[in-house]
């Protein structure tokens, strides 16, 4: 099989081969000496494989010694007669094949993890960087799209023992010539050791688990090995400093408004300015709450959906339209309520065209929980609705026990009467028709206990 191009070749090799014993083939390198017999190949055939197979045989062309080619080509051999046979863990031929892919698995993660570049050339031209790493098998050609996506902004070259793999000007290229280690450090380098220093925590030193994590056979690629064994040795004597020195306060945390706005619109218009945590980079706009300033009932829930996002209005989703039908039941005038949300950007997962929501982050809601609390100062209502574990432990620092603690009364962090219930979106997702319709019936109660409060 050709140092590059392996895949390739012995999937076109493998079609020729596929109904001859694996005992009359020997697989090999093109580095590696003739063999005394080799005879042409045959004809090759048309075939079709499982999807597993395709991956893992892919996993096994990279494996050192050839026997990966092997191993390849008697599953493929053996899966013309017994389709299911990759699903038989324990069987030999599968069990082997599946400890050569764990140890490229490793090989790769391991070459994700501790290659290191330093820049070469002089600072006239276009930036270029430069890395050096002996894998343990010839894993370049897999790996070369990682290094693509992760670093497809600047010019570069690893070099192994007998690849050089090459980005420049958006082109990747590939070349099978031996190589040397370069010795040359750089500005950079001295740079992450110093950071590298100053993160190590010695108090939370294992050196089995690291030394099994990052081994000692590549320390000599990874400029942060100089210093590792001095931060070793001295990590006892930082331990015993840190236990002797005195114990400080722990501040306590206020939360504090960006600045006092006279009213909503005010409050609003600063709201779509905020980037208080990563939530504003990916979502539409700031979605703001709605409803009478002077209102008597303020209604919280999550966040806004994808059909929120959209409009720029709280409530107008699926979930706002099942929060209207029960809040009319009830008998609870949604326009004479304030409803908005305790974030105020959508938090998302793209899958193909749909923007799957996800659930808030405790630190995202604590970034947004000033301007949930801007809106409680100004809107001063007498009575808050939490919908949900979000809205519950925004308003009260807590969002545990939910369905333990729904359509009880508690207090918000400034002291108004919080009626606490489940979020309309629950509702929707209950598969069950007849345990929807008894939680619908739950949810209108906890309504009506606001409806029918005295204005």
């Amino acid at each position: 099989m050709p140092r590059l191009g392996t895949a390739t070749a012995w999937r076109d090799a493998a079609r020729c081969l596929v109904h001859v014993a694996p005992s009359d083939i020997d697989w090999g390198w093109q580095d590696a000496p003739t063999p005394m017999f080799d005879e042409p190949l045959p004809p090759a055939r048309d075939l079709t494989v499982p999807k597993a197979f395709a991956a893992l045989s892919r996993l096994l062309m990279a494996e050192r010694s050839g026997q990966g080619f092997a191993t390849a080509h008697t599953l493929l051999h053996r899966l013309q007669a017994d389709r299911g046979l990759l699903s038989r863990r324990a069987d030999p031929d599968v069990s082997r094949a599946e400890r050569i892919a764990k140890e490229i698995r490793r090989d790769l993660h391991k070459m994700h993890a501790f290659v290191r570049f330093r820049e070469v050339g002089d600072q006239s031209q276009r930036r270029r960087f430069a890395a050096w790493f002996e894998p343990t098998h010839r894993i370049e050609e897999s790996v070369a799209d990682f290094f693509v996506n992760r670093f497809g902004d600047m010019d570069w070259a690893i070099i192994t023992p007998e690849v050089t793999t090459t980005y420049a000007d958006g082109k990747l290229s590939q070349e099978a010539v031996p190589s040397t280690r370069p010795d040359d450090g750089d500005a950079l380098e001295e740079l992450w050791t110093t950071y590298y220093s100053n993160i190590f925590n010695p108090a939370r030193l294992k050196v089995d688990a690291m030394t099994a994590e990052m081994p000692k056979k590549y320390w000599k690629n990874l400029p942060e090995a100089r210093v590792i064994p001095g931060l070793i040795a001295g990590a006892r004597a930082q331990v015993s400093a840190m236990q002797a020195a005195p114990a400080r306060p722990a501040r306590p945390r206020i939360v504090e408004a960006p600045f006092a706005p006279q009213t909503l619109g005010e409050a609003c218009a600063a709201a779509r300015a905020c980037t208080a945590c990563p939530l504003h980079c990916n979502a539409t706009r700031t979605v703001w709450g709605e409803g009478p300033a002077d209102a008597d009932i303020m209604i919280v829930g999550e966040q806004p959906g994808d059909t929120e996002d959209l409009a720029g209005r709280p409530f107008v989703g699926p979930a706002g339209q099942m929060f209207d039908q029960s809040a009319a039941v009830a008998g609870l005038d949604r326009g004479a309520c304030y409803v908005t949300n305790a974030v105020k950007h959508f938090k998302f997962v793209q899958k193909g065209k749909r923007r799957i929501h996800q659930r808030p982050a405790r630190s995202e809601v604590e970034a947004c929980l000033p301007w949930l609390m801007q809106e409680l100062t100004l809107v001063q209502p007498n009575v808050v609705v939490a919908m949900g574990a979000t809205a519950l432990h925004a308003l009260t620092g807590s969002g545990t026990g939910l369905l333990k603690r729904r359509g009880h009364w508690e207090e918000t962090r400034d002291g108004r009467p919080l009626l606490i219930t489940v979020h309309p979106s629950f509702l929707l997702r209950l598969p069950d028709a007849q345990q929807r319709a008894a939680e619908i019936q739950a949810f209108q109660n906890d309504l009506r206990q606001v409806a029918g409060l005295p204005k």
